[in-house]
């Protein structure tokens, strides 16, 4: 089980990271576009359209590496003061409720909704360039079928914790502001009690 949590998290992890770098090039396209809009007078009839296929495909594509990491919201006002089993038992009930039947809506209905798309080789309306976006309707099953991958992994993990009462560590690439601040503050309360 231990096995395939690692293999969820790390597929998760390698789209993620890769489709992070679209962040770069969202920079350099809205940068472009201000440059020539407010300089030269000359705007692009592309640069809306690419600005939301490239945030929509990174907002998509990063859900699993988000899931694997423990980034979505939550109740944790609440959800940190439970022992890790009751976590874990919650988690694992809340799944099957509410996450498999969403996840499984968004394939099946992602797929007839891109199989259209591809159809009748849909371009965008919301510009005079008419840029093609059927092969970015794909995304959504893609991204579908990542987070049922890392979906399956967060059972695992439940049912580890479940048995042992500790929480399998995820991956160790990603820090919370809020962890890092207290860390911080810990260390900086260690200094001064030792300098008095």
């Amino acid at each position: 089980m231990l096995t395939y949590v690692r293999f969820a998290d790390s597929l998760s992890a390698w789209f993620g990271k890769a489709f992070a770098w679209l962040i770069i090039l969202m920079t350099f396209g809205t940068a472009y576009e201000v440059l020539v809009r407010y300089a030269f007078n000359a705007p692009t009839p592309w640069s809306l359209d690419v600005s939301f296929i490239m945030y929509g495909t990174l907002f998509m594509m990063g859900g699993a590496y988000t899931l694997s990491r423990g980034g979505h919201v939550r109740g944790d006002f609440l959800y940190r003061l439970w022992p890790p089993r009751v976590q874990a038992g919650v988690d694992l009930v809340l799944y099957f409720l509410f996450f498999f039947p969403g996840v499984l809506a968004l394939v099946f209905a992602g797929y007839k909704y891109a199989s259209r798309s591809f159809g009748y080789a849909e371009v965008s309306v919301n510009s005079p360039a008419g840029i093609p976006i059927f092969q970015f309707k794909a995304v959504i099953v893609a991204a579908g079928l990542l987070l049922l991958i890392q979906g399956i992994a967060e059972v695992c993990r439940c049912i580890l914790c479940l048995r042992t009462g500790v929480w399998p560590a995820p991956p160790d690439d990603v820090k919370e502001t809020e962890d890092l601040l207290m860390a911080e503050a810990a260390k900086a309360e260690t200094r001064s009690g030792g300098v008095s």
